[in-house]
């Protein structure tokens, strides 16, 4: 059994956003998936989320919750032309999404400790999985303009490339069982931040991305935004 749809709040997304080299990323990739590229570089990173008002559709906001979460994901394409991000891992300081993700609700989610601090002009985000295998680090400030480090040649080019991709499937206990999910939010913009600090246990990682293989390429943020989640069919790869 699952919940049908999903409504609340975005107060906070960020994308962080790295550059991989393709033949990399397809080796972490189910051989359904090819990476979607842009300037000839696989697109990867994590979503940093604070989550409010999260209830079925139709209840009262008073009764929803919130919750930190962060998702490390990578832009894809499928049959059919189809384009989204496989998840590999997803944290979450919800008891709640710990237990019922995967079951009422698509994604299985590890339970992390989240540190927090965030005003309308900068964020620093600290997260540790209990299991101790994940952490992420996020340093940043809103910016008006667009640096020089991206292969997105601006604002508007790195939003047209992340906005198709709201189909999510999750990896699951099952090997070969993909849970999906769809975000449908009521509106969409991103602003650019302006990174001090930015740090991911998962790319970090020389087993799965060789030196040189990974670099940083920009950050991106989403607030106040109403959503919906929509369970999507499992994908089996």
């Amino acid at each position: 059994m699952r919940l049908p749809k999903i409504q609340g709040v975005i107060r906070r997304r960020i994308l962080v956003n790295y550059r991989v080299d393709p033949q990399v990323i397809q080796r972490l990739l189910p051989d359904k998936f090819q990476p979607k590229l842009h300037a000839g570089c696989a697109i990867a990173g994590i979503c940093l989320i604070r989550l409010e008002q999260i209830r079925p559709r139709g209840w009262p906001a008073f009764l929803g919750v919130s919750s930190e979460n962060a998702a490390h994901r990578i832009a894809v394409r499928w049959e059919g032309d189809q384009e989204g991000v496989f998840i590999p891992r997803r944290d979450t300081n919800s008891t709640l999404n710990h237990l019922v993700g995967g079951r009422l609700f698509p994604g299985e989610h590890n339970p992390a400790d989240f540190n927090v601090s965030s005003n309308e002009n900068t964020v620093d985000f600290k997260m540790k999985s209990k299991d101790g295998t994940a952490s992420v680090e996020l340093k940043a400030r809103v910016t008006n303009g667009w640096g020089d480090q991206s292969r997105f040649a601006s604002l508007a080019e790195a939003s047209n490339f992340f906005e198709p991709g709201s189909m999510g499937y999750s990896v699951t206990k099952e090997a070969n069982r993909l849970d999906g999910v769809r975000l449908a939010t009521r509106t969409w913009k991103v602003e650019p931040l302006e990174v001090e600090n930015a740090f991911s246990s998962y790319f970090s990682d020389p087993s799965k991305f060789p030196p040189g293989s990974v670099s940083f390429d920009c950050a991106l943020l989403m607030r106040n935004i109403e959503h919906e989640w929509h369970d999507a069919p499992d994908l089996y790869v």
